[in-house]
């Protein structure tokens, strides 16, 4: 049997989905032990959560550093390995559109709060990080600092909605208001865009005619609470690959796209058990 992967996690919020992830370690569905869990709101409900388990908590107050830098932001103390044009040439989640000072006052505040993310992090060595309703975009910055192995990616999230639809902040909302007949969620790594990286594993649930945007979540959330332990398990046997396949996008172009390929496994539900909350 090999070592138990180290497993850190960020959160923002209640911490549900890391209650599955600690339950999940704890009945050997998961082999793996969560190493510590960080936080972008000091008042994040679901640290309580960690330190009821004695794992290592820490946070950064994203609020405050945001507002240092937009209201002197000439005068911020960048991290010195910070490269604004590499990270505005990687960066997908916004268009040409977009205000370029904007972009650039945007990752110049992440950017900040990521290096005392990643500081933070140095105490606990760990080998996958999950996003479990962790609200912050993760900028090129941060996401190259981790997955310093490309062939290997190493922060997964779990999405409320079956991507690549409904990507961003309210997804099963997105879902109820679009008037969808089937929902879910999606376990994915993280690239460099909103939402859009591989695809790990996905659950659907019917969407009936009494449903409310309150059911729809409790629906989701139940199956969120096992396949994101399913996924976090594939990792830890190593059977997930990330592979680069190229389509055909029709004119005579190709697509070449990053893929998850599950190795030796049939089962393509991404079943788990049910976790207490």
């Amino acid at each position: 049997m090999t070592d138990k992967i180290r497993i850190g996690a960020l959160i923002s919020g209640g911490g549900t989905n890391l209650q599955a992830i600690i339950d999940a370690c704890h009945d050997d569905r998961i082999h793996g032990r969560m190493v510590y869990v960080g936080t972008d709101n000091p008042d994040a409900k679901g640290l309580a959560r960690a330190r009821q388990d004695n794992i290592p908590t820490f946070s950064v107050d994203y609020r405050s550093i945001i507002r240092t830098v937009k209201a002197e932001p000439d005068k911020v103390d960048l991290p010195s390995d910070f490269d604004i044009s590499d990270i505005q040439a990687k960066q997908s989640f916004f268009n040409d559109r977009v205000d370029p000072d904007k972009i650039k006052l945007f990752l110049i505040s992440r950017a900040i709060a990521e290096a005392r993310l990643l500081e933070a992090m140095k105490q606990y060595p760990f080998d996958l990080l999950v996003l479990a309703g962790y609200m912050r975009n993760l900028t090129p910055y941060f996401i190259d600092r981790v997955n310093t192995d490309y062939s290997r990616p190493r922060i997964m999230n779990i999405h409320p909605a079956l991507l690549p639809a409904f990507a961003g902040v309210d997804g099963y909302g997105d879902t109820f208001r679009y008037g969808c007949k089937v929902g879910g969620c999606t376990v994915h790594f993280i690239d460099y865009g909103e939402d859009s990286g591989p695809i790990i594993g996905q659950r659907a649930f019917q969407i009936l005619p009494e449903d409310t945007i309150d059911t729809i979540r409790q629906k989701g959330l139940k199956l969120e609470w096992t396949l994101y332990p399913a996924c976090i398990q594939l990792f830890a046997q190593d059977r997930i690959k990330v592979v680069e396949r190229s389509f055909d996008s029709g004119g005579g172009g190709k697509t070449v796209r990053k893929v998850v390929v599950i190795e030796g496994s049939n089962d393509r539900r991404l079943e788990g058990e049910k976790s207490r909350r």
